[in-house]
């Protein structure tokens, strides 16, 4: 990953998240979004020319990345530039607020860049324009094919600004691309932004690979592959490509995550048709086994203290959710609804828990509170699953798989991500079906 250097122009002594330009209410959403104008990035005239990039419409491409991620959001209405009065480079400078009022935008991104002697550097601005004042201002030095992550570090700063949240553009997901027939699907881990840009493959495809999950402390990722029908899970780092196999487990091996501090994975193995939750230090190599129970017991997750670890059971008699502590002592059922719950995965804020559940032949995504309460159904479908969780907790990403034909006799798999209040429901992007979705923790930490 190349660094980037961030430079300080100056910060105003009155920055205060508590004054947010949006509050964000986590039960029921947005529904009036913040009008806010993108102007396009004045490019310096004394640029250099850089072969393979065209520097004049630079300015155009980081806005345009900037509004999309905005828009996006759900919390934004991203306002046309046909109708922006002010040219860039003055806007920049200092806005003619009743101008940009006029087009009622209550808040201004300008900005400037510079190629200089191999290095790119952008300076932005962000305006509230119903106080007539700058609210913040940063410079970023990098090389110039960096331009397009300088774009969303830029969203995340303004998202940060306006909402009081830390940001998530700058971020990866990872995900399983699928292509084939359904009983014969080639399956290979791939690589994104969060935007669908930069798509790279880091599997060939030649064995089947499910689950991949990220560290949240870094660019390393844990999944499971089959090699000779044999279940084992890898470590692969994203950067440097290099990868280990972390054992080769008896029975079946599910779901492998890794613990908050990045130290150990948490996973359960399956033998003689029971399944309990094991964890794997990755530098000294023991395991350890947490549960120890005669139904099937999967698809731990840590909370982000590592304190407590939820998972889903049948121990019940139906599948359900439980939570317990790290070292597998008070387990403690916290569903008690209609259904069948699975798949859940802690909240990286650790206010919710984001599930699985299937009634009645449907499929939905949900999120509760930690002890269970506050069930809330996000999303409904005819067949979706493993939600994941951006790296600020606001937003979830899954995959849905819908019939295709006009009998129902294909389908078709694909990513979504939803709002925690389930509003902004939307399609990501993909080259290829995608399924099994991980949400990388910001890049730029």
């Amino acid at each position: 990953m190349k660094k980037i250097y961030l430079a300080l122009l100056f910060y105003l002594i009155s920055f205060n998240y508590s004054k947010a330009l949006i509050e964000i209410d986590i039960t029921r959403g947005n529904l009036d979004p913040l009008p806010i104008a993108v102007s396009p990035l004045h490019v310096d005239a004394k640029s250099d020319q850089i072969e393979g990039l065209k520097v004049k419409d630079l300015g155009n491409n980081i806005s345009a990345i900037i509004e999309k991620n905005f828009k996006n959001t759900g919390l934004f209405n991203t306002l046309k530039k046909e109708a922006f009065v002010q040219k860039p480079d003055i806007a920049h400078l200092k806005p003619r607020f009743e101008d940009w009022r006029l087009i009622k935008a209550q808040a201004l991104v300008t900005g400037k860049l510079l190629i200089k002697d191999g290095k790119l550097k952008i300076e932005f601005r962000l305006w509230d324009l119903t106080a007539a004042k700058e609210m913040t201002a940063l410079a970023f030095t990098t090389t110039p094919s960096n331009w397009r992550r300088v774009a969303h570090i830029i969203s995340d700063k303004i998202y940060e600004r306006l909402t009081g949240e830390e940001g998530y553009f700058d971020t990866r997901i990872i995900y399983v691309a699928e292509s084939g027939p359904k009983n014969e699907r080639v399956k290979k881990l791939a690589i994104m932004d969060q935007d669908g840009a930069n798509t790279k493959y880091l599997t060939l495809g030649n064995e089947l690979v499910l689950t991949p999950r990220f560290n949240p402390t870094n660019q390393m990722v844990t999944y499971l592959s089959y090699f000779r029908n044999m279940p084992r899970v890898y470590l692969l780092d994203i950067e440097t490509g290099m990868q280990e196999v972390v054992g080769n487990f008896p029975g079946m091996t599910f779901a492998p995550r890794f613990s908050p501090d990045g130290k150990k994975i948490i996973m359960s193995f399956a033998e003689d048709g029971n399944s309990d939750i094991y964890t794997m230090d990755l530098e000294t190599r023991v395991v350890e086994r947490i549960t120890n129970h005669s139904s099937i017991d999967t698809s731990p997750s840590f909370s982000p203290d590592g304190k407590y670890i939820v998972f889903n059971s049948d121990r019940s008699g139906l599948q359900q959710i439980y939570v317990m502590r790290s070292d597998g002592s008070e387990v403690k059922r916290i569903t008690f609804g209609k259904g069948i719950y699975g798949t859940p995965v802690w909240s990286p804020r650790g206010d919710l828990i984001a599930f699985t559940k299937v009634r009645k032949g449907r499929f939905y995504i949900g999120v509760m509170r930690v002890d269970g309460t506050g069930e809330r159904l996000l999303t409904e479908n005819f067949y979706q699953e493993a939600p994941s969780w951006s790296p600020n907790g606001r937003v979830l990403v899954f995959y849905r798989e819908t019939k295709s034909g006009k009998k129902g006799e294909g389908f078709s798999a694909s990513l979504w991500s939803i709002d925690i209040t389930g509003y902004n429901e939307r399609k990501l992007t993909t080259k290829t079906d995608a399924s099994d979705p991980s949400w990388s923790s910001l890049l730029s930490k």
